[in-house]
């Protein structure tokens, strides 16, 4: 932890606010965003799983229509003015969804909370991006993935709490003011939007890589490479994100009415898993730096899918457990590599937009497949829905197989650990993006 500090000190000025964005935000949304949200949609619905199944796809629709035109302007105007309109919009989403006691609340919460990510997504990313050194960026996004799945994972523990002084009963009454908690608490990660500044970027030493070294040495165009992979990684996460969309929102339903568990129980489980997620991730970082970024997403995400088999099959409850914990962090554990590698090819100047595309992977397409796993629970049942969901994981991560030979290891891995952090995200003014 001592260390972790050390290095936060040292930052760039953005990073430290993409790092306190990430922990309040996350922090907020896993107290209300989770299973307490999806129990308050499915009782307010009559326990219905096609209402909350649209829920999601208001969102996402909400979001796509949006996050085009946002990584656009990200990319030609400036990013931190973005963040700015992304700001109000997010104030509109958090207050409706404080006093959303309607569906019909709910649905409009849900689509300026769509707005808010489409809006911000792509010149967070991009913003964050340009203040890392390319070539060094796992180190970076691992970091920034961890706490935002340890920050998470401490919204669940405070629902523990919460839960057990409002009452451990999926009331309306009981959800609502756990849901509020976490809503207020979002409100900060909000304003911390308004801080950002584009003129805080690091410059070129944030540009793609122009040479970067293949591994194996395979004889392939580099340019080449670099325009190929950024479309199989966006590829597989479009993928991941439409079979995650058919499972994730109904997994807290799936606990309280096949194992009946209590809000406590769920809240520990997905607690458990979020810190899980934040341990996997740094070691799926220390591994990839011998055996590669792109081996490794493929690695951890195929031993998800297998987790996700055996959730079909409505094991006893502590492998379930077990099982579930396993797949959400190794499944996650991908993210921050495969973000890494999508920076390290991309040029600067595409970031926003190339970002925006990416977010359509847990917009529209995580949002939307909601709908139709809605329908499969409501007319088949979940097991049939989680083997679809693990079908589709299957052919998105051997998607990950094609750029293996491609990516390179990251420039200096050996010495990464050695080198002063300041090197890898200090800031500079030269040839940042203020205009």
């Amino acid at each position: 932890m001592r260390g972790f500090f050390s290095e936060f000190r040292e930052m760039n000025y953005n990073v430290k606010l993409v790092f306190l964005f990430t922990f309040f935000q996350s922090f907020g949304r896993g107290i209300w965003m989770f299973s307490v949200l999806s129990a308050y949609i499915f009782f307010l619905a009559d326990e219905s799983y096609k209402l909350l199944g649209l829920t999601s796809a208001a969102t996402g629709l909400a979001m796509t229509i949006i996050i085009f035109p946002s990584g656009y302007f990200a990319d030609k105007y400036r990013r931190d003015s973005v963040l700015k309109i992304a700001t109000i919009v997010g104030i509109i989403a958090l207050s409706f969804a404080a006093f959303a006691d309607t569906i019909l609340k709910i649905f409009v919460a849900l689509i300026f909370w769509g707005l808010f990510q489409g809006l911000n997504r792509p010149s967070l990313e991009a913003i964050f991006a340009d203040s890392v050194v390319t070539g060094n960026r796992s180190r970076i996004y691992s970091l920034k993935h961890s706490v935002q799945q340890f920050s998470m994972a401490s919204g669940p523990f405070v629902n523990v709490a919460l839960f057990f002084y409002f009452g451990d009963d999926w009331k309306l009454s009981i959800l609502k003011s756990v849901l509020l908690t976490g809503v207020i608490i979002s409100f900060i990660s909000v304003f911390i939007l308004l801080l950002f500044k584009d003129e805080r970027s690091i410059g070129e030493a944030s540009e793609s890589l122009k040479q970067p070294k293949i591994s194996d040495d395979v004889a392939f165009d580099t340019n080449q490479s670099n325009r190929i992979i950024p479309y199989f990684l966006i590829g597989s996460n479009l993928l991941i994100g439409f079979g995650a969309g058919m499972t994730i929102r109904f997994f807290p339903i799936f606990f309280l009415e096949i194992y009946n568990l209590k809000p406590i129980s769920v809240n520990l489980i997905m607690g458990l898993t979020a810190i899980a997620t934040g341990i996997a991730s740094l070691g799926a970082q220390k591994l990839s730096l011998q055996k590669g970024r792109a081996k490794m997403i493929f690695m951890v995400q195929i031993t998800a899918t297998a987790c996700l088999f055996g959730l079909a099959f409505y094991p006893p409850l502590l492998i379930l457990i077990i099982l579930f914990i396993a797949r959400g962090a190794l499944m996650n554990a991908a993210q921050p590599l495969s973000r890494s590698i999508l920076m390290d090819t991309v040029p600067k100047h595409h970031r926003g937009k190339v970002n925006a595309i990416e977010g359509i992977a847990w917009g529209l397409f995580w949002n939307v497949s909601a709908v139709l796993g809605g329908y499969l629970i409501d007319f088949y049942d979940y097991r049939i829905t989680f083997l679809i969901t693990a079908t589709v994981y299957v052919f998105g991560s051997s998607l990950i197989l094609f750029i293996i030979p491609l990516v390179s290891k990251e420039v200096n891995s050996v010495e990464i650990d050695s080198k002063p952090m300041e090197l890898i995200t200090q800031s500079s003014t030269i040839g940042g993006r203020g205009k």
